[in-house]
């Protein structure tokens, strides 16, 4: 085992109270691409727009076409499955190790490896709603979809219960994470580069004993970290748990 592996593995045995921080590094293993990288959802231009944009409520707004094009064919992948780094995680919760998740994901993955404490910072692909009456849909749904997906009670139309640029995070979800945060002895920060704010603020809020740091690459926050693990989440994982 790596000697920094070794260490996060101490540093999780002796810890009562872990919170796990995630990013989308945490489930590219699964098959989902992340962001930012060469290669990543954002990388070029999509009908003359930026990917920022064509995931905005304002283009949702203004050309929900455009939107749902964008969206069904880059951030849906309803067949992708948890890897060994949710798998791990939802393991350590089962055992009164893990206070819980605080993920920018949005894809369920966590939920789906059987996490059940999770801050969905950014929300889920997994929940739909009416943007007229309320009425929910699940994410096959809106595949099943063509073109921009319509309430079947009221007939309008059907939008992802997913934090869109120029939204609001969800407060109460914020506070939990933060609160969680704050009562943790160790925080565990993987799979993110820490680039997107206000999810990026929230180690500040951490008091305990051990800021781990696990990413393929370093990131902006290295330097306060007790312990850095470069490496692929997944395989990580599959050091700690000896597979």
């Amino acid at each position: 085992m790596d000697g920094n592996i070794a260490k996060l593995k101490n540093v999780i045995d002796g810890a009562e109270r872990v919170v796990l921080f995630t990013g989308a590094g945490f489930s590219v293993p699964s098959g989902i691409p992340d962001f930012r990288s060469a290669g990543g959802i954002y990388e070029g231009k999509f009908a003359g727009y930026s990917a920022e944009y064509m995931l905005s409520h304002e283009c949702l707004v203004l050309h929900p076409e455009l939107f749902f094009d964008f969206y069904k064919s880059k951030m849906l992948y309803p067949d992708a499955q948890p890897n060994a780094a949710h798998l791990y995680f939802a393991e350590l919760e089962r055992h009164g190790k893990l206070l819980s998740v605080v993920t920018q994901n949005i894809d369920g993955l966590h939920q789906a490896a059987g996490s059940e404490r999770v801050w969905e910072l950014h929300g889920s692909v997994k929940r739909n709603r009416c943007s007229k009456c309320g009425a929910r849909y699940d994410e096959a749904f809106v595949l099943s979809s063509e073109g921009v997906p319509k309430c079947e009670k009221c007939g309008g139309i059907v939008r992802p219960c997913v934090v869109l640029y120029g939204e609001s995070l969800d407060q109460g979800v914020l506070e939990g994470a933060i609160r969680d945060i704050s009562r943790a002895d160790v925080l565990i920060i993987a799979g993110t580069s820490l680039a997107v704010y206000p999810a990026a603020m929230l180690p500040d809020y951490f008091n305990g004993r051990e800021l781990v740091l696990v990413n393929k690459t370093p990131t902006a926050r290295d330097g306060i970290a007790t312990l850095t693990v470069y490496g692929d989440v997944a395989e990580v994982c599959r050091s700690l748990s000896g597979v």
